[in-house]
């Protein structure tokens, strides 16, 4: 599926939010951990993914953590995680789809067409341009509007 990157920035401590200057996945980093998934070789940011005019569609999916106390401004919450590749000049690029449950994320609310995917840091990778991506359909489903 083909799609297009966004800007954002929440996760990475780009962004302009005071609360989290090192980024929300830093300060989720432990709690992951310990449930059994190290982010560590990983970017510590989302690449923020707008799949529109696609939806998903949530299965299995291959990490989930319930009621995560991560952050002292809100409720805990809870996030899945898929397995996804990315596609972007002939290479491929293994990570994970990183997804905070909409029913319990009551900051920071998402658009419903984008996927926030956590991989590796990519060379030459920059907002606006054409990625394609593939993911388990047992963990979760894309599917034309």
């Amino acid at each position: 599926m083909a799609s297009y990157l966004k800007v954002m920035g929440v996760a990475s401590g780009k962004s302009d939010n005071q609360r989290y200057p090192k980024g929300t996945l830093n300060q989720q980093l432990p709690y992951f951990k310990e449930g059994g998934l190290d982010l560590s070789i990983y970017f510590l940011g989302t690449i923020n993914l707008y799949i529109s005019p696609y939806s998903f569609k949530i299965g299995k999916p291959k990490y989930y953590f319930d009621s995560i106390p991560w952050s002292d401004y809100i409720p805990p919450e809870n996030f899945y995680f898929f397995d996804v590749t990315l596609f972007y000049r002939d290479k491929e690029h293994k990570g994970l789809i990183y997804m905070p449950d909409p029913i319990t994320k009551v900051d920071h609310i998402q658009e419903p067409a984008i996927l926030e995917l956590i991989l590796p840091k990519i060379s030459g990778l920059s907002y606006g341009i054409k990625v394609c991506i593939e993911v388990v359909d047992e963990q979760i489903q894309l599917f034309k509007l």
